[in-house]
């Protein structure tokens, strides 16, 4: 008799096209948030280089999603909320980030549409969640 082994279901990460896909993602997002006029508060709150951002998003959501967690190990401690506690971030720039990103997942993210829509929906919650004021 064989014993089948259920495999383990795939992880958000892998789902979602590990971390090409998220690169993907996070330079979608930064061109909308520097193209789109949509997003002007949000721009605002930035700086002009957005290099260290490009980096280190992906490398935050590998982790956050299931996959390697180098940002964790890189930034221990450290989570998005503390990071973004410094910055006034607004009911207005909040939708404007969960918006942005939602788009950006949208047009680059993998045909997994439930994954897709899933990273988008808790990924805008999270921006949600720091609004202040």
């Amino acid at each position: 008799m064989t014993t089948k082994i259920k495999a383990a279901p795939a992880s958000p990460y892998c789902r979602i096209g590990a971390l090409a896909a998220l690169q993907r993602i996070t330079d979608s997002f930064y061109d909308l948030m520097e193209k789109d006029q949509e997003y002007t508060a949000l721009s605002a709150m930035h700086a002009k280089d957005l290099t260290p951002m490009r980096a280190s998003l992906p490398m935050f959501l590998a982790g956050w999603s299931g996959g390697p967690r180098d940002w964790s190990e890189a930034n221990p401690g450290k989570c998005m909320m503390s990071v973004h506690q410094p910055f006034a971030m607004s009911h207005e720039t909040a939708r404007q980030w969960a918006d942005a990103m939602r788009r950006a997942i949208k047009d680059t993210a993998t045909d997994d549409t439930e994954i897709a829509d899933a990273l988008a929906d808790a990924l805008s919650r999270m921006a949600l969640g720091m609004a202040k004021g």
